[in-house]
C-alpha cells in the first residue's frame, strides 16, 4: 500500500479501531468463529477488543493462520490484516542447540544461515515475527534463562546478535524472511539473585559498557521489533522507562520501529509499584513508548478513557498506531494478508534433508569438550569394543530444551539412534539406568500435574529394574558412556535453581558405575553451566551437550566416535561452586587482588573454602589432538589515536597431534590504568583457525583506538591514552602476553 493511502486509512479508523492495533492476545482468544467468553473475561476485556486486536500471539501452522486471518478480516469495519508472532528462539520445526550451546559454537557465519532456514520454516507456517533473539547478557546460571543468551561476553554476544538478527531478515522482502524483535530491553539477564523476574541495579558504565552493546548490535543490524524487559532496572520498570525506551532507544539510537511490552509487562506495572491501576499503567506505558501491550487489559480498556479525558492525546495513539500500520504494509500484508504461508509451502519447507543437515553441523559445532584424560576420545567404532550407553538421557527424544516451542520431539534424534549408526548391536546395548529427576517435591513446586509427574517419574518397581539393568550392562562392557542432565523442566524462563548439581540419582547411579572401574564417558544435557566439581572425578571424559536439538543424537555421536574434531569453546564460565556466583571472567579487580597484593595471608580478595578460580573458565574447550602457541607479537608497541591508527597482534598455531582440527583463537585486551576501572580481561576479537597435522598458521588481529574505549559515567564511550595488555590463547585464562601504549 502506498504510504498516502496508508496515511489515509489511519486517519479514516475509529479511536476504538486504533487502540485495537495496539493490543496483542493469544491464540485462546482465536479459537472458534464464535469466540468463547472465558479467555476475556479472565482477562477482563470485551468482545469488541478481540475483533479490533492487532496481532496474536504463539498460532502457528498455515491453515491455523489462514482461518484466523479470515474471520478476522470478515469481522466488519476496516479489513486490517492481523500480525501473526510467536516465539521462535532456537529453530522452528528444524531446532538448533538452545542459544548457550549457539554462543558456544563461536560462529556467527553458521548461526546466520541457520536463522535464515528458521524464518524460512516459520515464514511457510503462517508466522511474520518471531520474538528473537534474547541478548540478554548472563553472569549467574542461577537464572534459568541463560538457556536462552549466548553467553557472558557482551562483543561475542554483539556478534551472535548480529548474526541472528540478519538470518532472520534476509529475506525478508521475498517473503520468506521474519520481522526480528529483539529482546528484553534492557539488561534482564542481570536479575538479582539469579531469580527469574527480579530487579536489576547496575551502574551506568557497567550498562553501556556491558549489557546494551548486544542490544545496540541488533538495531544496527536492522532489527525491526524491540520487547521490554519484564523487570526493574535501577528502580523503574523497563515497560514505563522513558529514558530507556525515548532517550536511548528513540534518540540516541535512532530506533523507529515497533516496541512491544512482554507478556503481561503493562499491567504488571502495577505489581511493581509503578503505577496506581491499569489505566495508570497504560498511560505511563504508552508514554514511555510501548506501541504494543502484549496480553494484557490496559490498553484495551484503559487507553480510551484517558483520550476522553484529556489525559492522553490521541496523536500520541495515531504514533503508536502508524509504526504497527507501517510493519503490516511492510510485511505486505493488505496485500497478501496470509504472508505467502500456505500448507503446500510448509510442508516442503521445513525438515527438509539439507535444514537438517545444517542443524547437525550447528550441534557438533556447539559441544563443548571439558575433559579427555589420557585421550579416552573418540572412540573407535572398529575395535570391537563393548559399548554399554547408559543414563535417562541414553534413548530419550527430549533434546530440545524448554523453549522450543513449535519443534515436534518425535522428530529428534535420540543418542541410541545416533550411535546405532557407528556400532553394530552386539556392540551397542542401552539402558536407563534411573529417571532424569525423581524429586517429585520440586515438580509439585513448579506446578507440574499429577499426571505429568507419572509420566515423569517411574515407579519404584520400574526405577530398581531399570537400575539393575544398567548395572548388569555396564559389567559386560569395555566402555560406559553415561548420558545425564538437567530435566527440561529445571532451565528456561522461571526455572531459577540455587542448586546447579546433576539430579541425586544420577550422581548416585554414576559413583556405582564408577566402582566398576571402566572407562566412562560423561554427556552432560543441560539449559546452563552446571557445577560439575563433585562428578568430574567420576568421569574419563566429559561432552558438554546443552540441550542439542533436532539433530542432537547424530551431532554427539559424531564427535564421541570421531567423525566431528570436537571445536566448541565456552561462552559461559562453569562455577567450581554455587557460593562463587555470579561469576565471570570479565571482572575488575580489587585494592586486594587474591595475586600481586601487598597483602598476604587472609586479608586478600578470596574464599576460605573454595578457591577464586571456576572449574572451566570462558572460551575453554578442548579437541582431538594437540596444538601449542607461539609467542604473542606486534608489529609496532605504540597507537595513536591520531598518525599511526592501528597496530596488528599476531601469534602462530602449530598442530603437534595427528588429526586436523580447528583452533579458535581469542585476544583480549586490558586497560591498565582508567579513569573507570576496567576489567581484567574482555574480549576484543577472535579466529577460528583450521590446522592440519604438523602445519603451523598465524592467527592475527587488527587493533584500532576504538576498540579500546569504554563507557564513562554519562554512558558515552572514551578512549584514553595509556598501557595496554593484550593477551592471545586457546581462552580467557591460558594466554600468552605482551602490551603497547596508548597515545594522544
Amino acid at each position: 500500500m502506498e504510504q498516502e493511502k496508508l496515511h489515509d486509512l489511519l486517519q479514516s479508523l475509529t479511536l476504538q479501531e486504533k487502540i485495537g492495533q495496539l493490543i496483542q492476545l493469544s491464540g485462546e482468544f482465536f479459537d472458534a468463529t464464535d469466540i468463547s467468553l472465558g479467555p476475556q473475561r479472565k482477562l477482563g476485556i470485551t468482545q469488541e477488543a478481540v475483533d479490533l486486536a492487532g496481532s496474536v500471539l504463539n498460532v502457528a501452522g498455515a491453515k491455523e493462520v489462514k482461518r484466523i486471518q479470515d474471520i478476522h478480516l470478515r469481522q466488519g469495519g476496516h479489513p486490517i490484516p492481523l500480525l501473526f508472532m510467536a516465539d521462535v528462539i532456537y529453530g522452528y520445526k528444524t531446532v538448533y542447540p538452545i542459544p548457550l550451546g549457539i554462543g558456544a559454537t563461536w560462529d556467527p557465519a553458521l548461526v546466520e544461515r541457520a536463522y535464515t532456514n528458521t524464518a524460512d520454516e516459520a515464514r511457510a507456517s503462517g508466522l511474520q515475527i518471531s520474538f528473537a533473539p534474547m541478548v540478554d547478557l548472563v553472569r549467574d546460571p542461577r537464572w534459568g534463562r541463560v538457556l536462552e543468551s549466548t553467553g557472558e561476553d557482551p562483543y561475542l554476544n554483539s556478534r551472535f546478535a548480529t548474526a541472528m538478527v540478519k538470518g532472520f531478515q534476509k529475506n525478508l522482502a521475498a517473503g520468506s524472511g521474519l520481522v526480528s524483535c529483539v529482546k528484553h530491553f534492557a539488561a534482564y539477564g542481570a536479575a538479582e539473585a539469579g531469580r527469574e523476574y527480579n530487579p536489576a541495579d547496575l551502574s551506568t558504565p557497567t550498562l553501556f559498557q556491558d549489557y546494551l552493546p548486544s542490544y545496540k548490535a541488533a538495531i544496527d543490524a536492522g532489527v525491526k521489533m524491540v520487547m521490554t524487559s519484564l523487570t526493574t532496572l535501577n528502580g523503574v520498570p523497563a515497560t514505563a522507562d522513558k529514558w530507556l525506551l525515548q532517550d536511548i532507544l528513540r534518540k540516541r539510537w535512532g530506533v523507529d520501529g515497533v516496541i512491544i511490552s512482554d507478556y503481561a509487562s503493562v499491567y504488571e506495572l502495577i505489581k511493581h509499584g509503578f503505577a496506581q491501576d491499569s489505566t495508570d499503567a497504560a498511560a505511563k506505558a504508552l508514554t514511555a513508548g510501548v506501541d504494543i501491550d502484549m496480553k494484557s487489559p490496559c490498553y484495551a480498556n484503559g487507553l480510551q478513557p484517558l483520550v476522553e479525558n484529556g489525559h492522553l492525546s490521541e496523536a500520541k495513539i495515531d504514533d503508536a498506531v502508524w509504526r504497527v500500520l507501517t510493519l503490516k504494509n511492510e510485511l505486505g500484508l493488505f496485500e497478501h494478508p496470509y504472508g505467502g504461508a500456505t500448507e503446500e509451502r510448509e510442508h516442503a519447507q521445513t525438515l527438509t534433508p539439507e535444514k537438517r543437515s545444517l542443524a547437525r553441523d550447528l550441534s557438533r559445532k556447539a559441544l563443548v569438550l571439558l575433559k579427555n584424560n589420557e585421550n579416552l576420545l573418540p572412540l573407535n567404532p572398529h575395535s570391537n569394543q563393548r559399548v554399554a550407553l547408559i543414563g535417562p538421557y541414553a534413548d530419550e527424544q527430549e533434546l530440545l530444551g524448554l523453549w522450543a516451542v513449535h519443534g515436534e520431539r518425535k522428530d529428534t534424534v535420540t543418542i541410541k539412534a545416533g550411535f546405532s549408526e557407528y556400532l553394530p548391536a552386539q556392540q551397542l546395548q542401552t539402558a536407563k539406568g534411573t529417571d532424569i529427576i525423581r524429586d517429585r517435591a520440586m515438580l509439585e513446586k513448579m506446578g507440574v500435574s499429577a499426571e505429568q509427574i507419572g509420566h515423569i517419574i517411574s515407579g519404584s518397581n520400574t526405577e530398581q529394574s531399570n537400575h539393575d539393568q544398567a548395572l548388569a550392562i555396564a559389567k559386560n562392557a569395555d566402555i560406559i558412556v553415561f548420558a545425564a542432565g538437567e530435566h527440561t523442566l529445571q532451565s528456561g524462563e522461571a526455572g531459577s535453581r540455587t542448586r546447579l548439581r546433576l539430579p541425586d540419582n544420577q550422581r548416585q547411579l554414576l559413583a556405582e558405575l564408577r566402582k566398576l572401574n571402566k572407562p566412562i564417558v560423561l554427556i552432560v544435557i543441560s539449559g546452563r553451566p552446571l557445577v560439575l566439581t563433585d562428578v568430574q572425578d567420576q568421569a574419563d571424559a566429559i561432552l558438554q551437550a546443552w540441550f542439542p536439538g533436532t539433530e542432537g543424537g547424530h551431532a554427539i555421536a559424531d564427535v564421541i566416535f570421531g567423525r566431528y574434531n570436537p571445536t566448541g569453546r565456552l561462552s559461559m564460565t562453569f562455577p567450581y561452586d554455587e557460593g562463587q556466583l555470579p561469576l565471570y571472567y570479565n571482572h575488575l579487580s580489587t585494592g586486594r587482588p587474591e595475586n600481586h597484593s601487598q597483602h598476604s595471608g587472609r586479608f586478600v580478595s578470596r574464599y576460605i573454602d573454595n578457591p577464586n578460580k571456576p572449574l572451566y573458565p570462558f572460551g575453554y574447550g578442548l579437541s582431538y589432538g594437540s596444538v601449542q602457541y607461539g609467542e604473542l607479537k606486534l608489529d609496532s608497541d605504540t597507537l595513536a589515536a591520531a598518525g599511526r591508527d592501528e597496530l596488528t597482534a599476531a601469534i602462530s598455531v602449530t598442530n603437534t597431534g595427528a588429526v586436523p582440527r580447528e583452533e579458535t583463537v581469542q585476544f583480549y585486551i586490558h586497560d591498565q590504568v582508567a579513569s573507570i576501572v576496567q576489567p581484567v580481561k574482555r574480549l576484543i576479537g577472535f579466529q577460528k583457525v583450521p590446522i592440519q597435522p604438523g602445519e603451523t598458521k598465524t592467527a592475527a588481529l587488527t587493533i584500532t583506538p576504538d576498540m579500546l574505549s569504554f563507557a564513562n559515567r554519562d554512558g558515552e564511550f572514551i578512549t584514553e591514552p595509556g598501557m595496554f595488555d593484550l593477551f592471545a590463547g586457546p581462552n580467557s585464562q591460558d594466554v600468552h602476553q605482551t602490551s603497547f601504549s596508548l597515545t594522544e
